[in-house]
């Protein structure tokens, strides 16, 4: 069976990002761009007051000095004419420097009386002003290609001033939750020996929250012509498949075999890996198609260990951006690790993570309290509180 990194090995050679498209600026939060993009002018355009102030010839300006006020420069609405020794112009925060200045002196050390100004001891020594190209230059690469454009990057997108933008196409993503003991949250109750599908909500969540849109979210009986169907359908629809339980080696496992009817071509089949054995992934008439845990914990932590970089892959990011593990201190011991590589549920206080209570892979209660992923080796040793441990947020 693989190891974890050999899988995601795999994964990173094997997916390829989907096609391109513009759209505009304001539709484009969340999406990874197919282009860099490089400023069209320098950043500020021109050499610009920081405070408001009066601008004037420093070396012509001295305290107790009066000087006249010939005019204003305001952001957007600058000085037209050029400033000489023994003049001031009032100018504001952002406001292009007049011609002829060279300092602004801040607005608390000015006395004004009508149109004339001076300045109280010790005004200086600060010139504040923002240099024209001081944050960046025409040409300068601001956002690289297969940047995901979150909040702080889509500052950085208008700031280069490009009114639209090339990304890498959404993937559409069908979820396929398998098993004759599921039904509908809110029907379950009153349907005896059944329980809630609860995986579809969370990994749907999970897709979305990843740049995905989920086109259909199916629950399929285990009954094969039923499944093939529902194969079938999903295939047609999106361009990820994730399928949820009958991925183990049971009779009524059926998750690959569903498959099979449409060319699936396996890419890796279960994994040295604790929770996540069952995990695969396969290419089916050129759709990718994930296979995860039935137990909802299980599918919602190899979903985000796989399914993230999958999307991320599929949109022209980098698995490595996706699987950013850090070191962090333990706040409570952990145990021995057994034969396989596991990853432990934890959540973050104050004094580090602390493994949230019940590991076991039908666990759901803990989830809503584990924000943090602890991997470790196989066979690695005990830890105690204090000692660094490398997480994934989750």
């Amino acid at each position: 069976m693989p190891s974890f990194d050999e899988a995601i090995a795999l994964l990173a050679d094997a997916v390829q990002p989907l096609g391109r498209e513009t759209v505009t600026l304001s539709d484009a939060s969340g999406r990874f761009l197919a282009a860099p993009l490089h400023a069209r002018a320098d950043a500020p355009r021109h050499t610009v007051s920081s405070m408001d102030g009066y601008a004037v010839v420093k070396a012509t300006t001295e305290a107790g000095q009066w000087l006249d006020v010939i005019g204003e420069s305001r952001a957007g609405g600058p000085y037209a004419g050029t400033l000489a020794g023994g003049q001031a112009v009032r100018i504001f925060t952002g406001a292009a420097l007049p011609a002829g200045a060279d300092c602004v002196i801040v607005q608390e050390h000015a006395v004004r009386e009508g149109q004339r100004v001076q300045f109280t001891p010790g005004f200086g020594p600060g010139d504040n002003l923002r240099q024209a190209g001081s944050d960046f230059r025409a040409g300068q690469l601001l956002v690289s290609a297969g940047t995901r454009l979150s909040a702080r990057a889509m500052v950085a997108a208008a700031a280069a001033d490009r009114g639209e933008v090339e990304v890498f196409e959404a993937p559409k993503v069908a979820i396929i939750a398998t098993g004759d003991e599921l039904a509908a949250p809110g029907s379950s109750f009153d349907q005896p020996n059944t329980l809630p599908e609860s995986g579809s909500f969370g990994v749907a969540a999970l897709a979305e929250s990843a740049g995905a849109t989920v086109v259909a979210r199916y629950t399929g009986r285990d009954e094969m012509s039923e499944l093939e169907a529902l194969a079938a359908q999903a295939l047609a629809e999106a361009d990820c498949v994730v399928v949820i339980g009958g991925a183990s080696v049971g009779d009524h496992d059926l998750a690959k075999p569903m498959f099979a009817a449409h060319g699936l071509e396996l890419v890796f089949s279960r994994l040295d890996i604790r929770p996540g054995r069952p995990v695969w992934l396969g290419k089916a008439q050129d759709k990718w198609v994930l296979g995860l845990p039935g137990n909802p914990t299980s599918a919602m932590v190899t979903a985000r260990l796989f399914l993230r970089p999958l999307l991320a892959r599929l949109q022209g990011g980098t698995v490595d951006a996706e699987l950013a593990f850090t070191a962090m201190p333990l706040a409570a011991a952990i145990p021995q690790i057994g034969a396989r590589e596991t990853f432990i549920r934890a959540s973050a206080g104050a004094q580090g993570l602390v493994p949230v209570g019940n590991q076991e892979s039908g666990a759901q209660s803990p989830l809503l309290a584990a924000d943090w992923l602890i991997r470790r080796a196989a066979g690695a040793p005990a830890c105690e509180a204090g000692e660094l441990v490398q997480a994934v947020a989750f």
